[in-house]
């Protein structure tokens, strides 16, 4: 009895000893690889590039005194508001300079007594002209001084009146102390604030912004596309416009100008391009709202294509793994054509029926699918 005992024991530890060495050889082994499948599609390839920029108003008008400086008196506007053309915006309060004002008035201190005493001979010469002591020639020479030199009164004591308060009482509608619009639209900006100097603009000094005014019903996008996308656009494509501050809309755009320049910016090259917004009535678009336009550069419709991260290439040929049995493959050459970044048009090499390797199937997505077959059974 103990003899078999000892043999039954022995029969024991030995198959413990084989099954054990027969799970670690079975655990050591490689479990073969498995790969994901996925199959061509019929799609839409659209090749698009992106433009940064802003929308701004076509017509965009700074304000500046014209002819004369000074102190801003009165503000009569304020941004935000419409204006049509001609309407005012500002007054300007002259602060005449000290050597034309002493100019001024000694011209007219002589123009005064000038005018006096032609007044005097005018008076003389009448009398005797009445009577015919003088002819009428000599009356006329004195007639005509006198005259002159009334004008000449008249004509400094206009020029005192301009240099002290910018406007004559003959021509009191047409002061340029007044500042007004020179076209119709909303006011972005005042700039300047009531006692601030302004200086006219001239020959010699851009002048200082009074008003900055748009017409909001034409905006337009500026933005700046790369160099290497540059060629493939031309005036007259459609644009998509996003702006930041509207959340959902897009706005269609017509590229009307592409810059001839390039400008340097963070070491690539861009250009300048301007396209004309369609406005939408539900939605107010301020200045210099940031936005990107989508550009289609090309476009196929409803073509056979496959993601681009399936290709597989060697020297300038393309080629995909296609399955002829479960978990088999064989390399295929294909032609392909257009591409969006993310799948690319199949011109030839496969249909739509084909199975492509993938990538490598995850430990943890065979292990649900092995739990969902096991639910099956």
């Amino acid at each position: 009895m103990k003899k078999v005992l000892r043999i039954l024991m022995v029969v024991g530890l030995i198959v413990l000893f084989v099954g054990t060495i027969f799970f670690l050889y079975k655990k050591s082994q490689d479990k073969p690889v498995v790969y994901n499948t996925k199959s061509p599609e019929i799609t839409d390839i659209v090749k698009k590039t992106i433009a940064t920029g802003s929308v701004v108003p076509r017509k965009e008008i700074e304000i500046k005194p014209q002819g004369v400086s000074g102190i801003i008196e009165t503000l009569y506007v304020e941004a935000g508001e419409m204006l049509k053309k001609g309407d005012p915006i500002a007054k300007i309060k002259i602060i005449p300079d000290m050597i034309n004002l002493n100019s001024a008035e000694s011209r007219v201190n002589v123009a005064k007594i000038n005018f006096e005493d032609s007044e005097i001979n005018y008076n003389r010469d009448k009398a005797l002209y009445d009577k015919k002591v003088i002819s009428e020639s000599d009356f006329q020479k004195t007639q005509l001084a006198y005259r002159n030199s009334r004008e000449e009164l008249q004509s400094a004591k206009d020029n005192l009146q301009l240099i002290k308060e910018g406007v004559t009482k003959k021509s009191a509608n047409a002061t340029n102390t007044i500042i007004r619009s020179t076209i119709e639209g909303m006011i972005l900006d005042i700039p300047i604030k009531e006692g601030n100097s302004v200086i006219q603009s001239n020959t010699f000094n851009d002048g200082t912004t009074v008003a900055i005014v748009a017409d909001m019903g034409e905006m337009i996008f500026q933005g700046k596309v790369d160099e290497t996308e540059v060629g493939k656009i031309n005036q007259g494509m459609n644009l998509k416009l996003t702006i930041g501050a509207i959340e959902d809309v897009k706005f269609d755009a017509n590229l009307e100008y592409i810059s001839p320049k390039g400008v340097e910016e963070n070491g690539a090259i861009q250009f300048e391009i301007k396209a004309s917004v369609e406005l939408n009535d539900k939605y107010f678009i301020r200045s210099g709202y940031s936005a990107n336009a989508e550009i289609v550069l090309d476009k196929r419709e409803k073509v056979l294509a496959v993601n681009e991260s399936l290709l597989e290439f060697e020297n300038d040929s393309t080629f995909v793994e296609v399955e002829t049995s479960p978990q088999e493959f064989e390399r295929r050459f294909i032609k392909t054509g257009l591409s969006d970044g993310i799948n690319i048009e199949v011109i030839e090499g496969i249909t739509k029926d084909d199975k492509l390797k993938g990538e490598k199937k995850k430990k943890s997505d065979m292990i649900k699918e092995d739990k969902k077959k096991e639910k099956k059974d």
